[in-house]
């Protein structure tokens, strides 16, 4: 399985485009425009997520953030609203944090030279690349998973695209493949050729263009690539999240931090002790008295690296005239009847959800 043949590039580009031409995505929302800080947002949302996932955000994210400015100036816990439900959270806040950086740095313009992009946070290579492509034309070849699957199975590459050797002779080959003319057309048909072709399961190899070229179909081992780096079980994780929840229905949220799972996001206080006493903690952290306490349905949320089990718990309390209060950039009290304006974790979204059936004491 190694690459000994000498591919004719240009019939590859060729064959891509022409593809492109008849059978290509262009009615997407950020199709049509040259304008960087779109196109950008669009790149980032895509990282690891489905066209169909991010078409809502993304016009719901634009139509609130039209341009840099608006995004710099925005608080974080606005951004993180807009983007609540789209996952890797991290994302986000990497845009606010660059958009900022983008109007102190470059005066609000977005930068044009790659070495410029890249410096920003959460920006790669391969982002930077697809974004000067699309919005300048410039020629920059890209390397996200739809360009990793084609060429590892275009010149059946030996290893993990993960490893850096592999990595390497992607980037070679990718720009080997990449036309000095028609950038941004090339850029979206190799992604389109991954996304709706080259597919991760069930390829469709005789549509094709370029199945007469390549070596996994020629050996019948499609399946085979990208070769899989082998992976170890996710481990599963446990906690409890405690519902708070006062004589008029409101729950108390606690914004968690910065850095780590769901960081800058509202969420519900969690215990990751097991043998910690609920009513004990409550009082001595939120000086909360607790009438009792209901076990609701358990819930499992994935993560990329671990599964995490969550036991809901929820806790009423009695009619108290003093509350202790607490800081608004913390904490605040909810009423679950009412969407909330604010970013949540799908999986607190869910839990709260389990109260529609929990009468108010």
């Amino acid at each position: 399985m190694t690459d000994n043949t000498l591919p004719d590039f240009q019939d590859f580009t060729t064959r891509v485009l022409d593809w492109h031409d008849r059978h290509g995505r262009r009615n997407l929302p950020w199709h049509a425009q040259k304008d960087p800080y779109r196109i950008w947002v669009s790149e980032i949302m895509l990282q690891q997520t489905r066209v169909e996932t991010v078409i809502p955000f993304y016009q719901d994210f634009i139509c609130r953030f039209p341009n840099i400015d608006s995004l710099a100036e925005a608080d974080l816990d606005e951004v993180m609203t807009h983007w609540a439900g789209l996952g890797y959270y991290s994302r986000a806040r990497n845009l606010h944090q660059a958009a900022r950086r983008i109007c102190e740095e470059h005066g609000g313009h977005f930068p044009q030279t790659l070495d410029e992009v890249m410096s920003l946070p959460g920006i790669g290579r391969s982002t930077a690349g697809a974004i000067l492509a699309f919005s300048r034309n410039d020629r920059h070849p890209i390397l996200d998973a739809n360009v990793k699957r084609i060429l590892s199975r275009y010149h059946a590459v030996d290893g993990p695209p993960e490893k850096q050797d592999t990595q390497k002779r992607l980037w070679i080959l990718a720009d080997q493949h990449t036309p000095e003319v028609r950038i941004a057309e090339y850029t979206q048909a190799i992604m389109d050729l991954g996304a709706l072709t080259c597919r991760v399961r069930n390829p469709l190899c005789k549509e094709c263009p370029v199945a007469s070229g390549c070596l996994a179909y020629a050996q019948d081992q499609v399946a085979v690539f990208p070769v899989r780096k082998q992976k170890k079980p996710r481990p599963l994780k446990s906690c409890r999240m405690l519902l708070l929840r006062r004589s008029d229905g409101f729950i108390l949220l606690c914004k968690r931090p910065v850095k780590g799972i769901w960081g800058g996001l509202w969420s519900l206080p969690q215990l990751d002790d097991p043998e910690l006493d609920i009513i004990q903690y409550c009082k001595e952290i939120f000086g909360i008295e607790i009438l009792s306490t209901h076990d609701l349905t358990p819930i499992r949320h994935g993560f990329s690296h671990y599964e995490l089990e969550i036991a809901p718990i929820l806790c009423d309390m009695p009619p108290q005239k003093a509350l202790r209060l607490f800081d608004d950039h913390e904490y605040l009290w909810h009423d679950p009847k009412y969407p909330i304006a604010m970013g949540l974790p799908a999986a607190v979204k869910r839990i709260i959800a389990l109260l529609d059936p929990v009468a108010v004491p």
